[in-house]
């Protein structure tokens, strides 16, 4: 009997029929009673358990269909395993964003009940995009789905952190992090998105302390100088060698820094001179370091300037910035206010201008070789390019790679949220030594003593 096609391809039709016939007969599981077949494996990236699919995912997810299609036509035992990630931030922060619909908070709840408002979250609304892709017909086995905060992953992250951190690739320690004062985490760099914003330059007179005398420092952030442990010039100036080893007082503050010289000092930049605030600063906190500055930090998880700011304690840092600009004028300090165009960072998701923050954070070592030997973790990811194991199209992204390889700086691994792998370390309150074990230990095993607490913070993983 003949049947006429219809004009037009109707979707609704015939995809969803078969794609929930592809399902139900089960037929994209791996089959590994196949004996000696060759395998191939793929991974799906694993998309956020808040979100739904898009361009990029439908573009990545129909590579990667052909590509798993293609090794099943070539009769390799084939799987393409599926799963979503638990999102840390953005899931938390949906969360978030709900209780305060009902007049609510994570800190109202505490930690176990929100842990559980977000498993019940995830439970409702977390399989949106997995249901696409069921919609859509992907090849994956969906009876090996996994999701990144099931037990069995999450041992494999316990166990993975406490071998990194038993081969001293793991410490915990105080650096400068990307800061979103809205979500009071660290974030990443690749969490921060910058914007080229016309801003101002401050120039600011600092009096050399015993004459008649002062030096003019540039900067764009006036409300950071409250806490300068020193005014940097470079060795090579000219204009400023009378000055090497002389201190200056520090306005508003009434304290007296000293003159350092370093070449964070451009002479090509403002004034040639500039401030040096080890706590607010990347390459301030580096050049700390080089010259033993303290390190002062005069704001606060919020943004707020804290006690260390003196009398500005309490005011947002943006209004800070007026006060300071305000009283430097009126105290005669302020010299000039300059436009100048500058990238200021935003977080990804909230869009809150990031602060850069001294913390006391977990990271991974990546140019460190490990204590039982071999290279660095740096150093193996590039050996496996560079000696042909992986390969890049186009080439040209071989060269980015490695260029990236080469100027690598530690990993900052925590955030201080709530959902996520937390921290297999407990810190001891009695001798303040840290445990770092898969199982909660019972007592300390320095002093024997029960009194152990668990990292509050999580893991980026």
């Amino acid at each position: 009997m003949a049947h006429d096609l219809p004009k037009s391809y109707d979707p609704s039709a015939i995809e969803t029929r078969w794609a929930e016939y592809w399902v139900k007969e089960n037929l994209f599981a791996a089959d590994t009673s196949a004996g000696d077949r060759p395998v191939f494996t793929l991974l799906l990236p694993p998309p956020n358990v808040t979100g739904r699919l898009h361009m990029g995912h439908m573009l990545n997810q129909t590579e990667m269909d052909i590509i798993v299609r293609w090794h099943r036509m070539q009769g390799f035992t084939t799987l393409w395993l599926p799963g979503t990630d638990h999102a840390g931030i953005a899931t938390q922060m949906m969360v978030e964003r709900q209780l305060a619909s009902e007049g609510s908070s994570r800190r109202a709840l505490g930690r176990e009940a929100f842990i559980g408002r977000v498993w019940e979250w995830k439970k409702q609304y977390g399989g949106a995009i997995t249901d696409q892709m069921r919609r859509l017909g992907a090849s994956v086995d969906w009876d090996r789905e996994f999701f990144t905060m099931s037990d069995q992953l999450s041992h494999a992250v316990k166990h993975a952190f406490v071998h990194l951190f038993e081969e001293g690739l793991i410490y915990r320690g105080k650096y400068i992090v990307n800061w979103c004062p809205r979500c009071s985490t660290a974030i990443s760099d690749l969490e921060v998105v910058h914007e080229e914003t016309q801003g101002k330059l401050y120039e600011i007179r600092y009096p050399v302390a015993g004459t008649d005398e002062s030096i003019v420092v540039a900067t764009t952030r006036p409300e950071t100088m409250l806490g300068d442990t020193a005014v940097a010039v470079n060795p090579k100036d000219e204009r400023y060698k009378h000055l090497h080893g002389k201190m200056v007082r520090l306005p508003l503050m009434d304290r007296e820094i000293p003159i350092i010289l370093d070449e964070l000092a451009n002479p090509e930049f403002g004034t040639g001179a500039v401030k040096v605030t080890p706590a607010h600063d990347p390459n301030d906190f580096q050049a700390g370091l080089r010259h033993l500055l303290p390190q002062i930090s005069v704001m606060d998880e919020h943004g707020k300037m804290n006690e260390e700011a003196g009398k500005y304690a309490g005011l947002d840092r943006f209004e800070a910035r007026e006060k300071v600009v305000h009283d430097l004028r009126e105290q005669g300090f302020l010299v000039a206010i300059k436009d100048h165009t500058l990238a200021i960072g935003h977080c990804q998701r909230c869009k809150t201008i990031v602060e850069p923050r001294l913390s006391t954070q977990w990271f991974v070592a990546v140019n460190k070789e490990p204590k039982s030997g071999g290279w660095s973790i740096a150093q193996m990811a590039r050996e496996v390019v560079t000696r042909g194991y992986i390969k890049f199209a186009p080439e040209m992204y071989r060269t980015i790679y490695l260029n990236w390889m080469e100027n690598l700086h530690d990993w900052c691994i925590s955030r201080q949220l709530w959902w996520g792998h937390r921290i297999p370390a407990w810190h001891c309150t009695a001798c303040k030594s840290i445990i770092v074990s898969e199982t909660t230990p019972e007592k300390c095993t320095k002093c024997g003593k029960g009194t152990l607490e668990q990292d509050p913070d999580v893991l980026d993983t």
